[in-house]
C-alpha cells in the first residue's frame, strides 16, 4: 500500500500560533479523527454560523457525518464550505503562572465542501462506519435501518484534502524566573472511561450483556485500543 501523502498546508489551515505543536504526517490526522466519537461541525445558514456535535467517521480520505434530515443547518450545508474540529482533551497543564497554564491535547480541523450523500449504498455504508465509530461491533447486532429510517436520515460527506493537525504534550513551560516558586506545578492527565452498562429495564430476561458492549472499558483515550483505522489498516 502507498503511503499517504502528508498534509499539505493551505491559508486556512497553517498554524500562526505555537506552529511547533502542528503535525504534518496524514496518518496523525487518521489517529485523532479514529480515536474520537463527536465532532463540531459548523456551517453559516442564511448569514449566520451555526456549529453542531454530531457522530462522525471516517473511511479512507472522506469524513461522514450523521444527523436529522430534518435539520436545517445539514440540509443547508449541501454545497456549502463547512468547517469540522475533534479535539481530545489529554491533561491538565498545571504551571506556576496563571500566565502559563494550558492543556494537552490533540486536535483535527477539517475544511471542504460538505456534499449530501444520496446513494443509497453509500448512505448505509457510512452509517455503519459512524455507528462502528461509536461502539465497534454494534453494527452487526443490529436489525438493518428501513427506509423511514433512512429517509429520516442524512449524511454529509467532507474530503479530507484540507486539513490541519495541531498537538500539545509534556510538562508546563514556565517562565525561568517563575521556576523557584513555592507552587505545585505538573500535569493532571485526563481520560475518557465508560462506566457499568445499565440494562434497559424492558430488556428480555436471558438477554445478557454482549462483549462489543462490556469491552468499551478498554477504550480510554487511545493507550492500547483497536480504533476503526487499525481495523481497517489505514
Amino acid at each position: 500500500m502507498n503511503a499517504a501523502p502528508p498534509l499539505s498546508v493551505t491559508e486556512r489551515t497553517r498554524l500562526r500560533r505555537h506552529s511547533e505543536r502542528a503535525r504534518a504526517d496524514r496518518a496523525e490526522l487518521y489517529d485523532v479523527l479514529d480515536a474520537g466519537m463527536i465532532c463540531h461541525f459548523g456551517v453559516v445558514v442564511d448569514g449566520s454560523p451555526v456549529v453542531l456535535p454530531t457522530a462522525y467517521a471516517r473511511r479512507d480520505d472522506t469524513l461522514y457525518l450523521h444527523g436529522s434530515s430534518a435539520n436545517r443547518s445539514i440540509m443547508a450545508a449541501d454545497g456549502q464550505q463547512v468547517c469540522v474540529t475533534v479535539t481530545h482533551l489529554d491533561g491538565l497543564v498545571c504551571a506556576r503562572a496563571a500566565f502559563s497554564h494550558s492543556v494537552n491535547y490533540r486536535s483535527a480541523m477539517v475544511f471542504g465542501a460538505a456534499t449530501l450523500v444520496r446513494d443509497d449504498a453509500e448512505r448505509l455504508a457510512a452509517l455503519r462506519a459512524v455507528t462502528e465509530q461509536l461502539i465497534p461491533g454494534r453494527w452487526e447486532a443490529l436489525r438493518e435501518p428501513t427506509r423511514k429510517e433512512l429517509a429520516a436520515t442524512a449524511v454529509l460527506s467532507v474530503p479530507l484534502a484540507e486539513a490541519s493537525v495541531k498537538v500539545r504534550t509534556g510538562p508546563p513551560s514556565d517562565d525561568p524566573a517563575d521556576l523557584g516558586a513555592g507552587v505545585w506545578a505538573g500535569v493532571v492527565p485526563v481520560a475518557m472511561t465508560f462506566g457499568e452498562p445499565e440494562p434497559d429495564t424492558a430488556l428480555r430476561p436471558g438477554i445478557g450483556v454482549p462483549d462489543h458492549i462490556t469491552g468499551l472499558a478498554a477504550r480510554r483515550g487511545t493507550a492500547g485500543r483497536e480504533t476503526p483505522a487499525t481495523r481497517r489498516g489505514a
